[in-house]
């Protein structure tokens, strides 16, 4: 979804779920399955369990509209019994792109508007990663010539 305008989304959820016994090549499975159903993020933290089992913490952040179809992908795809969740509110910023040139080529970068006044900016990692391919530069070169362009 594209937040152009800066705004308070009030409709959001996170599901979170403790995992000790689902094997590690499963989460990336998971976590793409959980992507393209539509979740706006997904990710995993290293815990430790009851009786110090190490475990992991899986977390889902989507619109509260999506959470039955959030929880049915969890429960199928992984070893867990139950699921928490938590009504919250996002805050996001406005976003505009703009394009950079480069000697190599141009790059699209993401700026963050607070207030209609740019407070962050971020190159895209794929027109960087593509550059850095084609030209067989390396990527951070690419990453500080854009950098460079921004001042």
């Amino acid at each position: 979804m594209q937040h152009n305008q800066e705004h308070t989304d009030h409709e959001m959820i996170k599901i979170e779920v403790n995992l000790d016994d689902i094997p590690g090549e499963w989460l990336g499975h998971v976590m793409d399955l959980l992507l393209d159903a539509g979740a706006n993020d997904v990710f995993y933290i290293p815990i430790y369990m009851k009786k110090n089992r190490p475990g992991t913490m899986l977390q889902v952040l989507c619109q509260n509209k999506q959470k039955s179809e959030m929880m049915d992908i969890i429960f199928k795809e992984t070893t867990t019994l139950g699921v928490r969740y938590y009504p919250i509110s996002v805050k996001r910023l406005g976003r505009q792109f703009r394009k950079v040139e480069t000697p190599w080529g141009t790059v699209s970068v993401k700026e963050g508007l607070m207030q209609g006044k740019v407070v962050q900016q971020a190159p895209e990692y794929s027109d960087c990663k593509a550059i850095s391919d084609k030209k067989g530069i390396p990527l951070k070169l690419v990453f500080q010539e854009v950098w460079k362009q921004l001042k």
